[in-house]
Formats: structure tokens, sequence, C-alpha cells
């Protein structure tokens, strides 16, 4: 890593070194996770894929309320607990013997980790300076990246030995790391809770020009499981490229994001910004999906250099929207409910890993070329729609705060 690449110390590098921490552990989880809970445990393949849907309902639905309690209660003191409740619920998962068991910790493992995201965001928030925090939020995404890739070599060891013991010892990892991740967390200064105001009744979701950005951002990030499912079943479907083109594919999208992703947010430093750079996104996923459905007809180096194109190119549009989201994300919050906000604007991220494969198989191996033009045209015109939705989110963000809530015992 380069020097521009390293958080400056202090709180920074301190949230960097916990995002990498447990970056690690999740990156072991995430690729042996599917077979632990089928070889191991013994679940059918249909039983793990709807008990982990349930547990990312679930998750969705409690990330808000536990936004909502670090900014109350404090979100140093939230997110130390969160990520201490996720590393236990991880250990859990060594002596889950059965479908309800597996369910009930799932939904206790999703659940920490949404709460434990939006408390994260929340800390950032009264850390870090307004014009910091997309940088900072950018360094933390090369370092999730860099943390992943290394967690999913350990992964791949276990995956290798294939024994009981060696899946018992990466979720052991997670758990361990997420442990090491509450202690670093701890090191960091407290940030003074915000005094309740009055009764905001259904909260966030009364916040209707907030809704929406979170809508789009929500159909943006559709994209999300291109890389492990959408594009490995249309190379294996509707192309003749080899197999292994989908893991070179993975290490040149973690790679790019690594070195790429701060130069990419650098020029993003407010709503103007912001809105050009989720625009600009648009078009650029839009010819990523038209390059990708050359690919298809074509002999298989062809296919190769191809997909390799539309590669970089989405991962130039996944940058660019990542980098204007945080920022809007972050501006259209009220000062003393950032907590609560990114809670529910994380939500868009567990309805993407949803309802993207459903969304992604039926477009892509069902539909084929017009399923590819689809998908680049609904994302180019949630694109265009962020623009009036965000200055409409600016204009009730300012009037809200002209009113001056007043503050309850």
């Amino acid at each position: 890593m380069t020097n521009s690449l390293v958080p400056p110390a202090g709180p920074q590098r301190v949230l960097a070194l916990a995002q990498l921490t447990n970056s690690v552990g999740d990156g072991a989880y995430y690729v042996t996770s599917a077979l632990y809970f089928t070889h191991v445990v013994g679940l059918a393949p249909a039983r793990v894929g709807l008990g982990l849907t349930l547990a990312w309902a679930v998750g969705s639905l409690v990330g808000v309320p536990l936004g909502r309690l670090a900014d109350r209660r404090g979100a140093r003191g939230t997110a130390v607990l969160l990520a201490l409740a996720t590393g236990a619920a991880v250990a859990s998962f060594l002596v889950v013997r059965g479908f309800v068991p597996f369910v009930i910790a799932a939904c206790a493992y999703a659940s920490a980790q949404s709460g434990l995201a939006a408390a994260r965001q929340a800390l950032l928030a009264g850390l870090v300076s307004a014009g910091d925090r997309t940088r900072l939020l950018a360094l933390l995404q090369s370092t999730l990246n860099a943390g992943l890739a290394v967690g999913a070599g350990l992964g791949g060891l276990a995956l290798s030995a294939g024994t009981r013991a060696a899946y018992l010892g990466v979720f052991a990892l997670d758990a361990v790391s997420f442990l090491v991740c509450a202690g670093l967390l701890l090191r960091l200064p407290s940030v003074a809770p915000v005094a309740a105001t009055a009764s905001h009744g259904l909260g966030v979701l009364r916040d209707r020009p907030y809704v929406v950005v979170t809508l789009l951002n929500t159909v943006l990030l559709l994209r999300m499981p291109l890389l492990s499912l959408g594009i490995p079943l249309w190379i294996t479907e509707r192309t003749a490229a080899p197999a292994w083109v989908v893991s070179a594919l993975f290490v040149l999208n973690t790679g790019a994001v690594m070195v790429f992703q701060v130069r990419m947010a650098r020029g993003v430093t407010g709503l103007g910004s912001a809105t050009r750079a989720v625009r600009r996104s648009g078009w650029v996923m839009l010819a990523a999906c038209a390059v990708f459905t050359l690919s298809a007809g074509v002999s298989p180096w062809v296919g190769v250099g191809v997909l390799v194109v539309g590669a970089v190119l989405q991962v130039v549009a996944e940058m660019g929207q990542s980098a204007g989201s945080w920022q809007l994300s972050f501006d259209l919050a009220p000062a003393d409910r950032v907590g609560e906000y990114q809670g529910f604007f994380g939500t868009g991220v567990t309805v993407a890993r949803t309802a993207g494969p459903l969304v992604l198989t039926t477009l892509l191996v069902g539909w084929g070329t017009p399923g590819w033009l689809l998908l680049g045209g609904v994302t180019l015109v949630a694109s265009y729609a962020m623009g009036p939705a965000a200055r409409w989110a600016a204009e009730g963000a300012v009037g809200a705060a002209a009113r001056q809530p007043v503050p309850v015992a």
C-alpha cells in the first residue's frame, strides 16, 4: 500500500484496523459457510438458503432501532457490544446441530452485523469531519477488500483440507476477529450520545425524500451479486469461456477496489459531486452490461477478453456509485440521528443481497442479452433519478433544521 492508502494516525487508523480485523474473519467465513452448514451441520442446501434469507430479513428490520440506540446511548459503546454479539453469534454456529437452532443463530448474527454497521457509521460521523468521511469510507472499503482477500485465502486452505476441524477453525477465527475488533473500537474516543428529541413516530420512515434516496440506492445495489452469482452463471451457461475466468474476474474486482477506490472518491465532496458520480456510474454500468452481452457466441479467448473489458467497466461503475452513495447517506441524514439513518440506508445492501440473486438469475440466465440491457437501463434511470431525490431530501433537511425540534427529558 502507498501512503495515500494508509489512514492518518488516530481514530481513522483505528477504524481501518478494526475493519481489517473482522474482514479477514468474514472472508474466511464467506467461502466456507455454505459447505460447513451442509456438510458439517448436515442441513439441506434449500434450508440453508431459507434460513439465511429469514435471518437477513430480520437483520434489515432491526438495523434502524439499533442505529437509533447508537445515537442515544453512545456510538462507541454500542459498536463494541454489537461486535461482541457478532462474535458470540458466530461462535454459536460451532454448536448448532439442527434447522431451528441454525435459524436462531443466523438471526442473531445478521441482527448484530446490521446494527454494528450502523453503529460504526455513527461512530465515524462523530469522530471524523464531514469533509473527510467519504475519503475515509473509500479507505475502509479498500481495507475491507484486502481483509476479505486474505480471509478467502485462509478459507481456501480449510476447503482444501475438507475436515470438520478445518471448518471449525474458520468459524473460531471469525469469532475471534470480532473480539479483536471490539477491543480496537474500545480504544477510540467516546462519542457523546445525542439527547432524545420529540417523538419521531415512525422515525426515518417519515422522511420520505430519504426513503426515496435509499430505494434508488437499493436499485443500484442490485449489481452486488453479479460477481458471486450473475457473471458466473452467465459464463457457464451462455459463453464458451473457461470456468476459471470467474475467479480471475473476482480477483480483478477486488484488486481494483483496493487500489483505486480512494482515487475514485477524491472528487466527491458534496451533494452535487455525489449525484454526478452516481449519474456517471449509471452510464458506465450500462456500457458494462452491453459489453458483457458480446461475450456470448464467440470463441473462448475472445469471450475472455470481452469479459475482462466488461468487468473493468463494472468495477469502475461500482466504485463511482459507492463513493456517491456514501456522501449522500451522510449529508442527507440529521446530525443527531446518523446511526438511525445509516441503519435504514444499510437495509439497501440486505435487500440487494436477498432479491438480487433472483433478479439477476431471471434477467441474465433466463433472458440473456435483453436481460443485460434491461439491467443497465434500470441502473441508468435510477442513477439519474438520484439527483432530484437528493435535492428534495436536502431541502427537507434544511426545513427540519430550521424547525429545531425541542429536546425532551
